[in-house]
């Protein structure tokens, strides 16, 4: 316990907690000061970029911060960080050609920003897997699928990524339909469906009824395009989905679906 008190009252110790205290305070004040300078655009992908840049920007100064903190807590326990920055500086050279990708990805992740390629909250696909942006730094970027999978990809991919975000999407809709329906009548229906999916959803005035597709085995097939902001597609198709129902039974419009007949013998 003694020892314990002893090293409370050190010198040195205080010294390194009060370091520790400065730069957490200063670290909480500058996320707040950066919170304040950037403000927030009026447009979706402005609020998208804004918040990007505020992130990146708070993991610099949280990485600066802390290799101040630990030159000064080195320093007070009498350690010498000058001739320690100067080998540090001498071995740079040899640390960088050792990590090369690491560099790689902090150049790309600084394209990244000052390019726009992407932000936080764009829909991206790599490599077959897609999802949305969630975080982003200057080494890496991590995406998390509709699902709830997370992916984190190095910054020098950036060649790989597709952004989805910055372009609308066409989703196509098959709607199954009785063959002893009318396709004028259809036709009509589906045409009062893609009005109400417009105004009622994030879909747009592109979206329109293509008629017949195909010819199934119980129904015909009939093509809707919906046409709306790629990062909102799914929302958008569920939506879709629920409105389009909706019109064919107040419509008596029928869809097909398969039936068992079972016989009981006697």
């Amino acid at each position: 316990m003694k020892d314990f008190i002893d090293v409370l009252k050190d010198s040195v110790f205080i010294r390194s907690v009060f370091v520790i205290v400065v730069g957490i305070v200063l670290y909480t004040l500058i996320k707040v000061l950066i919170r304040c300078f950037i403000r927030s655009g009026k447009s979706t992908f402005e609020k998208k970029r804004r918040n990007t840049v505020v992130k990146l920007l708070e993991n610099i100064f949280k990485y600066i911060i802390f290799i101040v903190v630990i030159l000064f807590i080195l320093e007070a326990y009498g350690v010498n960080t000058k001739s320690l920055i100067a080998g540090i500086g001498v071995a740079g050279v040899v640390i960088g050609l050792a990590l090369q990708d690491l560099l790689k990805d902090l150049i790309s992740g600084l394209s990244i920003m000052l390019d726009n390629y992407f932000v936080i909250g764009d829909i991206v696909e790599y490599d077959g897997f897609t999802g949305e942006v969630v975080e982003f730094g200057l080494k890496s970027t991590k995406i998390r699928s509709i699902s709830g999978e997370t992916l984190s990809v190095a910054n020098r991919n950036i060649d790989k990524i597709k952004n989805l975000s910055q372009k609308s999407s066409n989703i196509m809709i098959k709607v199954p339909t009785a063959y002893e329906e009318k396709e004028e009548k259809v036709r009509k229906v589906l045409n009062e469906a893609i009005a109400d999916i417009i105004s009622s959803t994030e879909a747009d005035d592109l979206s329109e009824y293509l008629g017949i597709e195909d010819f199934d085995s119980s129904s015909v097939m009939y093509l809707v395009k919906i046409h709306c902001p790629q990062d909102k597609r799914w929302v958008v198709r569920r939506e879709a989905l629920n409105i389009i129902k909706r019109y064919y039974d107040k419509n008596n419009v029928k869809i097909p679906y398969t039936q068992i007949e079972v016989h009981n013998a006697k």
